[in-house]
């Protein structure tokens, strides 16, 4: 069966193309706009993958003693977001990746926001 995407959400640094969103997983093809940057943020309770298929990024992220961590990433990287760990990507030139969520959409906790969020 071929299905249509169930939506596009526009956002300040980018764009989401939601795939799929079930009970199980959520599915999101995002693009962040070169010099743009997501919020700082953590999850209650959902989880994440992303994988970067395309573009030069700088990630933030908790590090085992939960100070922040600041890696500059490119394509093939695999990031993984578990509840409570902090996180933001900074689109160094246009970047695409593909993001698989537990369903939890409305979990953002934003530490800090270019875009008064």
């Amino acid at each position: 069966m071929i299905v249509d995407p169930v939506k596009l959400v526009e956002k300040p640094w980018g764009s989401e193309l939601w795939v799929a969103v079930t009970e199980e997983y959520c599915l999101k093809v995002i693009v962040l706009n070169k010099g743009q940057r997501s919020s700082l943020q953590y999850h209650e309770r959902k989880r994440e993958h992303i994988y970067i298929d395309q573009g030069l990024a700088k990630v933030e992220f908790s590090g085992p003693d939960g100070e922040i961590v600041t890696e500059i990433v490119g394509p093939g990287t695999i990031l993984e977001h578990k509840p409570g760990d902090r996180h933001r990507i900074e689109a160094l030139e246009d970047v695409r990746l593909f993001e698989v969520q537990t369903p939890f959409l409305d979990d953002v906790v934003r530490v800090e926001d270019d875009y008064n969020r």
